[in-house]
């Protein structure tokens, strides 16, 4: 498996801005990038009526479009913890996750102090990083937003990729 560095943090705190700006560097240093967003929402990848839409709409447990280059899987499965996500990332170099806070996996934290009073898991033995906007300190490095190449070094050295 590889490893799972997961973003967690309150909502709108930028943890999805924060990935958006993580990828792109680590692809730079030649890592191959998976991602995991958690949600509590429902969503669908599926339009009114495409193929993909009516395979599901006739009942399909699950429906994978694929093209060249590209796969798509739509799958109805019950709320399952995050490893059982990670069989189809076998193939990246790391995978960050968004959400998932729960697991029992690293966690860098996106705090906003302008949202909200605390951080989630200040005491966490999994927190690796806080990732915020205020002089916060804590036990872990604590980067600003705009330090992305310090971050992914730290991302690089926690999760062992040099090798």
């Amino acid at each position: 498996m590889p490893p799972i560095i997961t973003i967690v943090g309150h909502s709108n705190s930028g943890k999805t801005t924060l990935i958006e700006k993580l990828i792109p560097e680590l692809k730079r240093r030649g890592y191959r990038v998976g991602t995991i967003k958690h949600t509590h929402h429902g969503f669908s990848m599926d339009q009114k009526g495409k193929d993909t839409y009516r395979h599901r709409a006739a009942g399909a447990d699950a429906v994978l479009a694929a093209s060249a280059g590209q796969i798509a899987l739509v799958k109805s499965m019950p709320e399952v913890s995050l490893d059982n996500h990670l069989t189809y990332f076998q193939d990246m170099d790391i995978v960050l996750v968004e959400g998932f806070k729960q697991e029992k996996k690293p966690k860098i934290e996106v705090f906003r102090s302008q949202i909200h009073q605390t951080p989630l898991f200040p005491d966490d033995d999994l927190l690796v990083a806080v990732v915020t906007d205020s002089p916060y300190s804590t036990r872990v490095p604590v980067f600003q937003f705009d330090d992305i190449q310090v971050i992914c070094d730290l991302i690089e050295t926690y999760s062992r990729l040099k090798n």
